[in-house]
């Protein structure tokens, strides 16, 4: 297995840092989109399982994530994620060529996947969601909303929300190492990104029906950071006819990071070996 890590410029100028995990032989390559506040190295060992399946594995921290330039938890605007994407895709691409691209997206990252897909998904053989912040449960009502608008506008990188670091495993050591992680983001959500995130949720939602690829959708029933009935839903949503929906019963946010970690990989490992031509 080779790792690399490297930077590339965003359209903007900015820096933006990513990694790659690459088995010889690749028969496939993942490409991958992690959530809000995390970064591309907490996928490590995420990586190293899908080497060992002949799956190569590139991520990139998105901007103000990691070892990326940008503001941490601000976004000027949430297309800017899929304009970094589509950057990183080209240059995986260009880097891998031949290689069937599966493109998996969590929590946020999920959310940036979704909107991809509305106008890149002919790059992709299949894609996987895990946990895809769709729908959330702490949706403002109308007028909170506008007073959210009205803030952002104002003091647009005022903090506004926090996440709760319990609700990411029910492993205490994953939690532990998440909260001592320097390159994870602690603080809380600025105006203007919440204002994006409620933006790209209502996109998705709507848009949906663009996306006819292969689709897996994987949720902890028990998650209290994205919504699982938002997975449901969206999976309703595409048109996609090879589609597949599975919540987890009484596992939180990070799947992939849960004491069943195993099984779930195994699932979505046999259902990518169906789809990569």
């Amino acid at each position: 297995m080779s790792h690399i890590e490297a930077n590339f410029a965003a359209p903007d100028g900015a820096t933006i840092y990513y990694q790659v995990w690459k088995p010889e032989n690749a028969r496939a390559l993942i490409l991958l989109a992690h959530g809000f506040a995390e970064h591309s190295g907490r996928y490590r060992e995420f990586a190293e399982f899908f080497n060992r399946h002949g799956y190569a594995v590139a991520a990139l921290d998105h901007p103000g994530h990691g070892r990326s330039d940008g503001t941490p938890g601000f976004i000027p605007r949430f297309d800017d994620y899929l304009t970094v994407f589509e950057s990183f895709r080209a240059l995986i691409a260009e880097q891998n060529p031949g290689l069937p691209m599966i493109l998996v997206g969590h929590s946020m990252g999920g959310l940036i996947a979704a909107n991809y897909l509305q106008q890149a998904q002919q790059h992709f053989c299949a894609c996987v969601l895990s946990g895809p912040a769709i729908k959330s449960d702490v949706e403002p009502p109308w007028w909170q909303l506008l007073l959210l608008r009205l803030v952002a506008k104002i003091a647009p990188k005022a903090g506004m929300l926090s996440l709760d670091a319990a609700g990411v495993s029910r492993d205490a050591a994953v939690v532990e190492a998440y909260l001592s992680d320097p390159l994870v983001y602690t603080g809380k959500i600025s105006a203007r990104q919440a204002v994006e995130m409620f933006a790209g949720m209502q996109q998705a939602q709507q848009g949906a029906s663009k996306i006819n690829l292969p689709l897996l959708v994987l949720h902890g029933g028990d998650d209290q950071l994205t919504t699982p009935e938002g997975s449901r839903l969206f999976c309703d949503w595409v048109s996609s006819i090879d589609k597949k929906v599975k919540i987890y019963p009484s596992l939180y946010h990070e799947i992939f990071n849960e004491p069943e970690r195993e099984e779930v990989l195994q699932d979505m490992l046999a259902w990518c070996e169906h789809r990569i031509p």
